[in-house]
């Protein structure tokens, strides 16, 4: 019990100094490890998970509407070769946004949802179902 203890404090710890670094995507992946625990998270864990994958989703969210800016410059200009090569880079973006909301969905699915017994988290955690969910 305690090395399994040992190991989830590691992986918030690891999630709070990605989340002073701003390294969103690597404190997404420390809770997701503490999610996959299959243990009742804490407040402090919910909030770490949830505000990784809202800057995780927020700095893709960001990145395709700079794109989508650039694109209608270049049409507006008549490059339609730039606007292809943009259009394309967007549908990596939307891609990598898709693949980040089904982990969402996943996890809430298969690991936090089954392991909650208080309603706070429950609620808390469709909420986030509604919020990412497609």
């Amino acid at each position: 019990m305690a090395t399994f203890s040992k190991e989830r404090d590691n992986f918030v710890y690891v999630a709070k100094l990605a989340e002073q670094a701003e390294r969103y995507d690597e404190m997404v992946d420390a809770m997701k490890k503490v999610a996959k625990l299959d243990v009742e998270l804490s407040v402090e864990e919910r909030n770490l998970f949830s505000v990784g994958y809202k800057n995780v989703v927020g700095s893709r969210r960001a990145s395709w509407r700079i794109l989508s800016s650039i694109e209608q410059k270049e049409e507006s200009k008549g490059n339609e070769l730039n606007a292809k090569r943009i259009r394309e880079y967007m549908h990596k973006v939307e891609l990598e946004l898709s693949n980040i909301c089904s982990d969402i969905m996943i996890i809430l699915d298969e690991h936090l949802i089954p392991s909650t017994n208080v309603a706070e988290s429950t609620v808390f955690y469709y909420k986030m179902y509604a919020l990412w969910g497609f």
